[in-house]
């Protein structure tokens, strides 16, 4: 459990500033040309399979990772994992952030620029408070695509139970221990067969929550505008 948290708030810190950059930039800043050749290439990271994200992360993060800060940092890590992650995720965040950010009325800036604010001022202090029901939304979803990843942190954050809270080290998450046992070689009713699905209604259970969340969140910040 301490592994997917810390796997998943990884990837969230490095998503979201990167998300919702490039939400803000493709909302206020690009032109429709260049929204309309920029979007679609964020958006094919999404296309990748997961299992690739897995591998880049092992062969690729975890040697730059251990080339910035050493021998601290294992073969199999939950640091490479989480960032590898925030990077699958940063078109879903983005996407969803830019659509909330287009759908604030045009009044809203015109009005912010009569005022003398800058078109930095405007995004940041008009345009991104109006639509926080929608930003709160991608966030939480994104949180629940982090939870629920399986092939990235099976390939990458390493096996076996270790309860330790330095993302240096490997950790096996809720996902990557249901996709190593998963075997067909389980004995009906066994620790390791029930186990299975006591993680797995505990991964419902947490998305169930977070999708909750986000539909309270919506509802709370929600702007309505005639």
């Amino acid at each position: 459990m301490t592994s997917t948290l810390i796997t998943s708030a990884i990837a969230i810190f490095v998503s979201l500033p990167l998300g919702l950059s490039a939400a803000l930039f493709l909302s206020e800043y690009a032109s429709p040309k260049a929204r309309a050749t920029l979007k679609p290439i964020l958006e094919v990271l999404a296309g990748i399979p997961t299992v690739v994200y897995g591998y880049f992360a092992l062969l690729f993060m975890t040697p730059l990772l251990q080339s910035i800060f050493g021998d601290a940092v294992q073969v199999y890590n939950m640091l490479s994992a989480g960032i590898v992650m925030g990077i699958m995720i940063l078109p879903l965040i983005s996407s969803m952030s830019e659509d909330a950010l287009s759908a604030v009325p045009r009044s809203l800036r015109e009005g912010a620029y009569a005022m003398g604010a800058t078109k930095f001022e405007t995004s940041i202090q008009v345009v991104l408070p109006a639509s926080l029901s929608g930003v709160g939304a991608a966030l939480i979803i994104g949180i629940s695509r982090a939870v629920g990843e399986t092939m990235i942190v099976a390939v990458a954050a390493g096996s076996g139970p270790n309860f330790t809270f330095n993302p240096f080290k490997a950790a096996e998450t809720m996902t990557g221990h249901i996709a190593r046992i998963s075997g067909g070689d389980l004995s009906y009713n066994s620790i390791d067969y029930n186990s299975l699905f006591a993680v797995a209604l505990m991964l419902f259970l947490v998305t169930l929550v977070l999708n909750l969340i986000s539909q309270v969140v919506v509802e709370r910040f929600r702007e309505k505008y005639e």
